[in-house]
C-alpha cells in the first residue's frame, strides 16, 4: 500500500483549512473525497469525448462507449462477477434497491409472503420494501439487534421460513459501523428458500468483497462512497435474476424493437438502462474502482482498523463519550454522544476547528429510536485519515464539552 502521505496527495481537496484550520474530513461514511485520478478522467470524458454512448458511429461516441463498457467491467472484476452482463448501472444504491423492489419484487412476492431486514437497515432499504408489501398483502419483518449493535442471529433464524422471499440486509452499517456476518445470513436464507439483497454502500471502500464467494443474489452500492463520483452506483444481480426480471423503467436504449403494438427488450444489462446514462459518472466510478485496487483493499481495511481502534480507546478514555454501537465486528464508524452537548451543536463546534463529521439520524431513525437518542455524531474513516486527524477530532470535543459543562 502506498504511503499516507502519498495517498492524501492524491486527494486535492484535503488540502485546505477551514476557518484558519488544517482540514480534518471524518466524514466518509456520507460521501468520500476523490482523488485526481477520478477528476481527471470526468474532466477527460468532457473535454475530449463528451458523445452518448451506444447508438453513435462517430469517433466520439466510440470512444465514450468504449470508457462506459471499459467502466461496467472494471465494476465487475472488483466485486468479482461472473459477468459484466450482471452490472447495472444506476443513480446510486438506493435505485439499485428500488430497481429490486418494483421489478423481481413485484414480480416474486405476493399476499401472505414476507421480506425480512434487519433493525439497523438505511431508510433506502426499508422504505421500499415497505411499499412492496404494502401494494402485495406481504409482511415486513425485522431481525432485532442488541444494544451492542449487532444482530440476533438466533432471532433470524426464528423468522425466516418457507414464506421468505428476500432478505435485505446491510453488509456494514453506515449508523453503527457493524459487519453483518454476511456469508453466514446468505445460507441459512437460500436453505430457506429465500434470495438475499446486500446494501454494501459502506462495505465496498473498506472490505473486498467477492459477490461469488458469498453466493449473494443482489448487491448494490454507491459511487461517491467509495471515492467516486455522485449520482452513480451499481446493482449486481445474478444473470439468471437479471434475465427473468422485468425491465424497471421504459424509454431509449433498454428496447431492441418498438411498434405501438409491442416492444422487444434489449439484452442485459441494458434492458435496466433506460435512457441517457450519467456517462462521466460510470466513467468516474471505473476510475474509482482502478483507484481502490491500486491502494490495495486489504491493506486500506487494516489501516481504518487501526484508526477506529485508536479512536475508541480515546473515546473510552473520557467518561462523558457513550459510544453508540460497540459490535464486536465493525469498521469505519465511531458514533457516539457527548454529554449535554446535542450532536447538531457538537458537530458545528468541530466544525470551527476544521474537523467535519456528521450528526444526526444518519437516515436510520430506528436505530436511533432503539437506542433512545434523537442522534448521533459520527466520525468515520477512510484511506487518507491519520491518527493526528483523530487528535484533533477529540481536542475539539474536550472543548465543546467544556463549553457546555
Amino acid at each position: 500500500m502506498k504511503s499516507i502521505e502519498d495517498i492524501r496527495a492524491d486527494f486535492p481537496a484535503l488540502h485546505q483549512q477551514v476557518y484558519g484550520k488544517p482540514l480534518a474530513y471524518l466524514d466518509n461514511a456520507a460521501t468520500t473525497q476523490k482523488p485526481q485520478t477520478v477528476i481527471d478522467a470526468i474532466c477527460h470524458y468532457y473535454s475530449h469525448d463528451n458523445a452518448n454512448v451506444h447508438r453513435g458511429v462517430h469517433a466520439l461516441s466510440e470512444r465514450a462507449t468504449a470508457a462506459y463498457e471499459g467502466a461496467r467491467r472494471k465494476l465487475a472484476a472488483l466485486i468479482h462477477a461472473a459477468s459484466a452482463r450482471e452490472i447495472v448501472l444506476v443513480r446510486g444504491a438506493t435505485e439499485g434497491i428500488n430497481l429490486v423492489a418494483q421489478s423481481w419484487g413485484h414480480a416474486n412476492v405476493g399476499a401472505g409472503d414476507e421480506v425480512l431486514i434487519s433493525a439497523m437497515e438505511h431508510h433506502s432499504n426499508i422504505v421500499p420494501w415497505q411499499w412492496l408489501c404494502e401494494r402485495t398483502g406481504a409482511t415486513l419483518k425485522v431481525i432485532p439487534m442488541n444494544n451492542r449493535g449487532e444482530l440476533q442471529m438466533d432471532a433470524f433464524a426464528e423468522l425466516l421460513g418457507e414464506r421468505t422471499k428476500l432478505v435485505g440486509i446491510v453488509h456494514q452499517s453506515n449508523a453503527l459501523g457493524t459487519i453483518n456476518p454476511v456469508a453466514e445470513i446468505i445460507a441459512q436464507a437460500h436453505a430457506a428458500g429465500a434470495k438475499v439483497l446486500l446494501d454494501g454502500a459502506q462495505a465496498l471502500a473498506h472490505m473486498p468483497v467477492d459477490v461469488q464467494a458469498l453466493d449473494a443474489d443482489f448487491y448494490v452500492t454507491s459511487a461517491h462512497k467509495m471515492y467516486g463520483p455522485t449520482g452513480i452506483g451499481l446493482l449486481y444481480a445474478k444473470e439468471a435474476l437479471l434475465e427473468a426480471m422485468p425491465p424497471y423503467q421504459g424509454g431509449g436504449d433498454m428496447i431492441r424493437s418498438v411498434s405501438f403494438e409491442r416492444s422487444e427488450y434489449n439484452d442485459l444489462p441494458y434492458k435496466f438502462e433506460a435512457g441517457t446514462p450519467n456517462i462521466a459518472g460510470a466513467i468516474g466510478f471505473g476510475a474509482a474502482a482502478d483507484y481502490l485496487q491500486s491502494l490495495d483493499v486489504r491493506a486500506i481495511a487494516a489501516h481504518e482498523q487501526a484508526l477506529l481502534d485508536y479512536a475508541t480507546s480515546q473515546a473510552a478514555a473520557h467518561d462523558y463519550i457513550r459510544l453508540i454501537g460497540t459490535a464486536a465486528h465493525k469498521a469505519s464508524v465511531l458514533s457516539f454522544i457527548v454529554d449535554g452537548v446535542h450532536p447538531h451543536d457538537l458537530g458545528t463546534i468541530l466544525d470551527r476547528e476544521g474537523v467535519a463529521i456528521r450528526a444526526g439520524h444518519h437516515c436510520a431513525m430506528p436505530v436511533m429510536q432503539f437506542f433512545q437518542v434523537p442522534a448521533t455524531a459520527r466520525a468515520s474513516f477512510a484511506a487518507y485519515n491519520t491518527r493526528e486527524e483523530i487528535d484533533a477530532l477529540f481536542s475539539a470535543i474536550a472543548q465543546a464539552h467544556q463549553l457546555f459543562k
